[in-house]
Order: structure tokens, then sequence, then C-alpha cells
């Protein structure tokens, strides 16, 4: 069980083209995100659908499998886990940020067209 303290599994279909930077150690980062969609009927029996939007960031290895293979419109599959940061922006203001660190990625489905 202490696997699951901290494990995130999503799948669901990338909304942007990944933003890539290679850092001065040349070690790469791949930032970018999934959509994912919920499903429901409310008290009218209107199906109601939810789209949540999940901020990804893969590193080294994983980061080059994104580069290479993944874009807009994929659907994928990712195991990783939460991490949390803080920063302050221009304005003075705290600004706190979720995101998933990918450890693990899988492509699902058919190639997206260019």
């Amino acid at each position: 069980m202490s696997t699951l303290k901290n494990s995130v599994k999503l799948i669901g279909n990338v909304g942007q083209t990944p933003e890539i930077r290679e850092l001065e150690s040349g070690k790469k980062m791949a930032k970018f995100s999934v959509a994912t969609n919920e499903s429901y009927y409310n008290k009218q029996g209107e199906k109601v659908t939810q789209t949540y939007w999940h901020n990804l960031i893969a590193w080294g290895k994983t980061a080059e499998v994104v580069e290479n293979y993944v874009q807009k419109g994929n659907q994928i599959a990712i195991e990783g886990k939460l991490t949390n940061r803080t920063y302050e922006g221009q304005d003075g203001q705290k600004h706190y940020v979720t995101e998933v660190l990918v450890n693990e990625i899988v492509l699902l489905g058919a190639k997206a067209k260019s």
C-alpha cells in the first residue's frame, strides 16, 4: 500500500503541443496538459459531461518520449505523482500550482492528424 500514498493515473487527451525545454545540464523537461472527462445524469435526467484539465511535467527520458511521440489531440495514459509549488508573480502575489510529475506514459488510440 505504500505505493498508493501519492499516485495519480489518468487517461485523457493532450490539450496542446507539449512545450519542451532543454536545461543547461542537457536534461529535458516536457510541460503539457491533459483533459479528462466525467459524465453523470442530473436530476432532470440530462447527461452532463464535466471536463477537468491536468498540468503535467515529464523529465529526462520520459520528456524525450513526449517530445518525439506526443502531440495535441493524442489520447494517452499516464502514471505519476502530485506535486505542488509556489511562486511570486510580477504582481507580487503568491501563486500556487499543482502538477502531475509523470513517471510513465502510454500512447493510446489512433495517431492524431498533424
